[in-house]
């Protein structure tokens, strides 16, 4: 009986013991259920200098420039910020 016991404990040690390399190509990933209902895809046309502005902000912060647009206007929103520039009519923009 103790056998069996001092067999058990050792299966039991060696499955608590780390890896030194883990296999994650077989894992599957749990999406956020409630992740669908805070962000939405959208797709935006961005001036040039503001993507340049945007991803240099990236580069200092470490913080991915989507996620930095995103916080910005989220800041905009809280502070309920409005914007000082009015728009001019499409028959005014040059092409």
């Amino acid at each position: 009986m103790r056998k069996i016991n001092l067999k058990r404990e050792q299966n039991l040690c060696e499955m608590r013991t780390t890896r030194k390399e883990y296999d994650f190509s077989t894992m599957k990933g749990n999406k956020d259920p409630h992740a669908s209902r805070l962000k939405r895809q959208v797709t935006m046309r961005l001036g040039v200098d503001i993507i340049h502005y945007f991803k240099g902000m990236s580069e200092e912060t470490g913080i991915p420039y989507q996620q930095l647009i995103n916080l910005y206007l989220r800041d905009c929103v809280e502070r309920n910020r409005k914007s000082a520039i009015k728009r001019e009519s499409r028959s005014r923009i040059p092409v």
